[in-house]
């Protein structure tokens, strides 16, 4: 179970790696496209963007519809929840850890004070 959520975590970091993914998620924010209108304003072949929407279609990140040869393209956010917790995760852990750095160096402070004439 760890293993498919980590992989599915992978999938959705790989898919926001890429600016032109992450800009046609962008776009897909303001409501549905087509293939063809998410892949308009981007440098690349309709073939290209094809791929990159494949990979957020496989991340989870773009729901695709089918209705003869129209394919709309729609955002699907929820596992951006994925990687809110683990970025939370990550936040506590690295908060208590800088909690505890501030702890040993105000203790060493004070005994720099007290030992200094």
């Amino acid at each position: 179970m760890i293993e498919r959520q980590d992989q599915a975590l992978d999938r959705v970091f790989h898919a926001l790696s890429d600016p032109s993914r992450r800009a046609m998620l962008k776009r897909l924010a303001d409501g549905p496209l087509t293939v063809g209108e998410l892949a308009e304003p981007l440098p690349m072949s309709l073939a290209a963007a094809s791929r990159h929407i494949k990979v957020l279609e496989d991340s989870g990140l773009l729901d695709r519809h089918v209705s003869w040869r129209t394919h709309t393209c729609t955002l699907n956010a929820k596992p951006l929840a994925a990687i809110r917790s683990w970025v939370e995760f990550y936040e506590r852990f690295w908060s208590e850890r800088f909690d505890t750095l501030e702890e040993l160096f105000e203790s060493r402070r004070k005994t720099r004070r007290k030992i200094s004439p």
